[in-house]
């Protein structure tokens, strides 16, 4: 069967961000499809959750080809119409299990020209790494922070620094912390206010929140 795929290439337009392609759960086939169209529009592809076996087929297509096995994302051309702005964004993480997704929030941001740094291993368990970071991640303008387990890093971020705070919940973790559904509903409950709180794994819809800042505030 061959469906009609439709990308949203108005969506730069109408909020200057450019469509992500999900790579789980699409076929090889209709991948090619969406790419060569995109690739046709001058855009960049950008496909996130794509494993290793899909992502070669597009290393051997494309000489512009980059694939990040670690953040799962597959990234084609480049975007040349980058954000002009000096705003830059810490992505910090408890631990290198939440590697993936911190790697997808940075880079989707860097896609856009943002300057982002992560932060990993600063989680809460070792509480003096985060102090010992925390001048440093001050620097900073957007956090974007990544943790699983019980997802208390969020809540200590909010408490000590003042800028926005996007919490992303991660899917590791013992029992029943290993869907991330603990982390979410601690991060929902946090008594820290004001931080947002993402999906679970959700590292792209993180960095396009926090692109949403930068854009509002550059």
């Amino acid at each position: 069967m061959n469906l009609d795929i439709r990308f949203d290439f108005q969506r730069r337009e109408r909020l200057g961000i450019i469509e992500a392609i999900w790579g789980q759960d699409k076929s090889i086939d209709q991948l090619k499809r969406i790419t060569e169209n995109v690739l046709g529009k001058n855009e960049v592809v950008f496909v996130t959750r794509i494993n290793s076996e899909k992502a070669h087929n597009f290393l051997n297509l494309y000489d512009n080809a980059r694939f990040y096995e670690e953040a799962n994302c597959l990234i084609i051309g480049e975007n040349l119409n980058k954000l002009n702005t000096n705003r830059k964004v810490a992505i910090i993480s408890g631990g290198s299990s939440d590697l993936a997704v911190t790697l997808e929030a940075q880079l989707a941001l860097e896609i856009y020209g943002v300057n982002c740094q992560s932060f990993i291993d600063v989680g809460v368990a070792g509480l003096h790494r985060l102090m010992s970071q925390l001048e440093e991640i001050n620097k900073y303008d957007v956090l974007i922070v990544c943790a699983g387990m019980e997802g208390a890093l969020a809540t200590v971020v909010g408490g000590l620094l003042a800028q926005p705070i996007i919490a992303v919940p991660v899917s590791v973790g013992y029992g029943v912390s290993k869907d991330g559904e603990t982390a979410l509903k601690s991060m929902l409950s946090s008594c820290s206010p004001g931080i947002s709180v993402m999906n679970i794994d959700n590292g792209y819809g993180a960095a396009m929140a926090a692109l949403r800042i930068i854009k509002s505030i550059s």
